[in-house]
């Protein structure tokens, strides 16, 4: 990366934020967090903006989590607001942004960010990967939905995977140059061939 991230910020997000994920289900764990840290300063190395908001962005996206799903990104973003050591290296109107952005991250919200930074943020949680998204949908299953046997796992995941990632589905790209809008037409053209889906499901559950 071309900027470089506070090493004062950097610490303390490793210190106190980071092991916050440890708490999380499967899905949202320190790789994901790590993940939209790394995706989120990539989309920013190319863009005039500042790095250290971007990464504690990240870092707070999904902290909200310790409250639940449903309103985790409400949550997250009243975290960040109550965090007075993030006053140490920004302004009030700067970490309103922060809060904002955080706030308009989940991929079933019903507009678009309000800030670049929400929309760095948004692009930077749909890591577009095959494998990784039934991965993470099949933890996600197990972890809510323990009594659900084989077959409805399966069930549950053929819809999700309409509900977020199909043509029609909820799930937003904001940089259609990026990475993410190529894999997402990728893994579209697999959702259309349900033998493939099954039997990457098969191998998954078969491993855990």
């Amino acid at each position: 990366m071309s900027k470089l991230i506070d090493p004062t910020l950097q610490q303390y997000i490793e210190r106190e934020i980071l092991p916050r994920y440890d708490h999380f289900d499967k899905a949202h764990q320190q790789d994901h967090v790590r993940m939209v840290i790394r995706q989120s300063l990539e989309l920013a190395d190319k863009m005039d903006v500042d790095v250290n908001m971007v990464y504690a962005i990240a870092a707070y996206h999904d902290t909200g989590l310790q409250e639940g799903r449903e309103h985790h990104h409400e949550v997250s973003a009243r975290i960040i607001l109550a965090d007075n050591s993030l006053r140490q290296w920004f302004t009030e109107d700067q970490i309103a942004v922060m809060a904002d952005a955080v706030e308009d991250h989940r991929a079933s919200a019903g507009h678009e960010p309000r800030t670049v930074y929400g929309r760095i943020v948004a692009e930077a949680d749909r890591h577009i990967e095959p494998a990784t998204i039934i991965r993470r949908t099949i933890q996600y299953g197990l972890d809510h939905y323990p009594k659900m046997d084989r077959e409805e796992h399966f069930s549950r995941i053929l819809a999700h995977l309409h509900e977020k990632y199909g043509r029609n589905g909820y799930l937003k790209l904001w940089f259609h140059d990026s990475q993410n809008a190529l894999r997402l037409e990728q893994l579209r053209r697999m959702m259309d061939d349900e033998h493939i889906l099954r039997n990457m499901f098969d191998e998954y559950m078969s491993a855990m």
